[in-house]
């Protein structure tokens, strides 16, 4: 069992959010889910928060009700291992999402995920800091991470 666990969250949609995120992610699954107990703040027998993961790193979605939302302060890094990766989890994510800068989106449940090659991490930490840099620059002009472009960049 993981020492710490992500616990996002929801006004009502902690079950959605959790059924779409195992859509988005080949490794994921719901793996748990409870229902509100008598005697507890929400609606007795409706879902009150669900298990999942998605690559490996268990979640729990909470419908807490409308106290809280989510911010950008806080998101989900997730490596790709390649540009179709980037691609699948970019469109996916922006379904009825936002788009923002540098490889983040907001999805529709107001999550932020940074969905980030790992390509430029390596070029991030490439011996020859004019490349890095390059690479670095190219990388903050973008919303979705192009690595073609990015190595481009890094390559003058």
């Amino acid at each position: 069992m993981q020492q710490v666990t992500p616990f996002l969250w929801f006004d009502g949609q902690a079950e959605d959010a959790a059924k779409f995120y195992t859509t988005v992610f080949d490794d994921a699954e719901i793996t748990d889910s409870d229902l509100v107990p008598e005697d507890s703040p929400g609606t007795p027998g409706t879902v009150m928060s669900v298990t999942f993961t998605v690559k490996g790193q268990e979640i729990v979605a909470l419908n807490g009700g409308p106290d809280f939302t989510f911010t950008p302060a806080v998101s989900l890094f997730v490596h790709c291992q390649s540009q179709d990766e980037v691609d699948r989890y970019w469109e996916a994510l922006t379904d009825g999402g936002e788009p923002l800068p540098c490889g983040w989106v907001t999805d529709r449940f107001g999550v932020t995920w940074q969905i980030v090659p790992d390509r430029l991490l390596e070029l991030r930490k490439d011996p020859d800091p004019e490349r890095a840099n390059r690479a670095w620059q190219a990388m903050l002009k973008m919303g979705k991470i192009e690595t073609a472009e990015i190595e481009a960049a890094a390559d003058g």
